[in-house]
């Protein structure tokens, strides 16, 4: 007979934690987006109305929920379990026969939904968005692209090493270009130098005023030109990289763009690594941070429910804080992206299960 009865009580808390997710939500983003328009309102007036609605703020609310989910999470599993508790909705639950760990049931769902929606949104759907909103910036905020480049050299293949003297990615040009050829006793078997490159499409390069020495049974053949379309397997975005590349890229766009750079040696992908960790980081944070949140405000609090939202905010923007302050160790090289990112990870996953142990007693 109580089965019925526990179902009616999953759906009623799951509904109450999605709404008051959500709600928190559109409350915050209303303040920031206040914020937002008194930093840049120099930038938003020279704009045209259209870019800055569609382009910027259209694509940079779900990216700034996202990035706060887990902070978003935490205020709304604090918030309405506390009213829940102050209206002894809990104490009926429980006296039902309902075991704590059984309450937490509806709890994991709802968390299982929104980091399902958060990984869903950070991996595949926002990343394409962020294309539009970085533009916005770059053109009328302010300018992070890189656009130029010098003494240029990477692996473009295995035994195939490039090298730019400058790139300008206005033009699309290169000057002094060489690529050189090695065979597997890393003997140069062919160079090929150019005056200037001119990049085309994927891989797609345009050489002119080339020179090709090929080097075979210890001679030399030599043969030039003044122009040649050639497939060359790189291009601009694998030596510039600006410091919000990372968040164009979808997931899978992500793990290729890392492993074809370490396969040709490039050293400056901090940043990419933490971001494909970070993705599921904040996912997994979800869970934890539900749990710690539930078990501290199962209990009606003698300071109301205030004093457990301000709990609640310590340690969610404890989480947060934890979580740059190690993310700039992986950037600096200090440590990998994978420790770095699940560290916090860790130690709050800790912390949960001890206030799981203890809700569970009391």
């Amino acid at each position: 007979d109580c089965k019925p009865m526990f179902k009616i009580l999953d759906r009623y808390i799951i509904r109450k934690f999605l709404g008051t997710y959500v709600f928190a939500i559109v409350l915050l983003l209303a303040i920031v987006v206040m914020f937002d328009i008194n930093e840049k309102f120099d930038s938003f007036v020279k704009a045209p109305l259209k870019a800055t609605v569609f382009d910027y703020f259209l694509n940079f609310l779900p990216y700034f929920a996202n990035q706060f989910s887990p902070l978003f999470t935490f205020i709304a599993v604090i918030f309405f379990t506390s009213k829940l508790a102050g209206n002894s909705e809990i104490i009926a639950m429980m006296s039902t026969g309902m075991s704590f760990r059984r309450l937490m049931r509806p709890y994991m769902v709802s968390a299982a939904i929104i980091a399902a929606t958060t990984f869903a949104l950070s991996a595949y759907i926002i990343p394409p968005a962020n294309v539009k909103r970085i533009n916005y910036t770059n053109t009328y905020v302010k300018n992070k692209r890189v656009d130029y480049g010098v003494n240029i050299m990477l692996m473009v293949a295995p035994g195939q090493i490039a090298y730019i003297s400058r790139y300008d990615n206005i033009s699309k040009t290169g000057h002094r270009f060489s690529l050189e050829s090695f065979d597997e006793d890393k003997r140069l078997v062919s160079r090929l130098t150019a005056q200037s490159i001119k990049w085309d499409t994927l891989y797609n390069w345009r050489v002119n005023d080339y020179v090709v020495r090929d080097f075979k049974d210890n001679r030399e053949f030599i043969r030039n030109g003044r122009q040649l379309d050639t497939i060359i397997p790189f291009e601009p975005r694998d030596f510039l990289i600006s410091e919000e590349d990372h968040e164009k890229m979808t997931s899978p766009e992500l793990h290729k763009y890392i492993e074809r750079q370490k396969q040709r040696g490039v050293a400056n992908i901090q940043s990419f690594e933490v971001e494909r960790e970070r993705r599921f980081a904040i996912t997994a944070a979800a869970f934890i941070l539900t749990i710690i949140g539930m078990t501290l405000s199962v209990r009606k609090a003698k300071g109301g429910m205030g004093l457990n939202i301000g709990i609640g905010l310590v340690l969610s923007f404890s989480y947060i804080l934890f979580m740059t302050i190690t993310q700039t160790f992986a950037i600096s090289g200090l440590t990998s992206a994978f420790v770095a990112m699940w560290i916090p990870n860790l130690l709050y996953s800790v912390i949960a299960i001890i206030l799981f142990r203890k809700a569970s007693l009391s």
